[in-house]
């Protein structure tokens, strides 16, 4: 059996979780407390991912990133190969769809933190970064573990995105896709192979992330 389609998807997981933990908090963190009025279209537009069907999303990164627009030709000649049909684009793709997943555990974490919390940083004339890094950050830790949980656990399970901006080329071959191709050339004993690993992943993840939530649940009542 070719293990190389859940290399490519754990690579392909960790690089989309580390891109958005690194962004993520600090979008977070604006849409958290930023008092300017554009910001619940900006969240909106954020959290479109979890209701666009993958291929609407897919659609529109090859009509604007792909081979034929003005970027995909200039990412083209910079690079020697388009966005489109390669790993950088089902990564970047991974990114776009998979932020809200990401942000929604931190956003709700940074709005959950007391007004006593974040008045006190302001008694204490911290800076907005010092107050972020030492007082909130700690606070939200079990949050962001959330979404971190939840980002990696999303990009394994991408099948629609993936196989619209990716096509069908080792270098962006992951497992879900692995698994279709398989099944239509009827080599079931792979896709059991195939599927009962994914499904054995799916579950320790879901399994740290309920236990995750439960331990916040506990220290929100004591």
């Amino acid at each position: 059996m070719d293990y190389t389609p859940f290399l490519v998807t754990f690579k392909l997981a960790c690089l989309t979780t580390l891109i958005l933990f690194v962004i993520g908090i600090p979008i977070a963190y604006f849409i958290a407390f930023s008092k300017w009025r554009g910001k619940a279209i900006l969240e909106s537009i954020m959290m479109l991912p979890i209701v666009l069907p993958p291929t609407v999303l897919g659609f529109y990164f090859i009509f604007f990133l792909g081979p034929n627009s003005g970027v995909g030709r200039f990412f083209d000649e910079l690079f020697g190969h388009s966005l489109a049909f390669s790993f950088q684009g089902i990564l970047l793709g991974s990114v776009i769809y998979c932020l809200p997943f990401m942000l929604t555990p931190i956003i709700n974490g940074f709005r959950s933190i007391p007004k006593n919390i974040i008045e006190s940083t302001k008694l204490l004339n911290k800076s907005r970064i010092n107050a972020l890094w030492y007082v909130f950050i700690p606070f939200i830790k079990r949050s962001i573990l959330s979404g971190v949980l939840l980002t990696f656990a999303h990009t394994i399970g991408e099948f629609g995105l993936v196989l619209m901006i990716g096509g069908k080329f080792p270098e962006t071959n992951v497992a879900s896709v692995a698994i279709y191709d398989e099944m239509t050339a009827m080599n079931f004993d792979v896709v059991h192979r195939y599927a009962l690993i994914l499904l054995i992943i799916s579950f320790i993840l879901i399994f740290l992330l309920n236990l995750l939530t439960r331990k916040t649940s506990r220290s929100d009542i004591a």
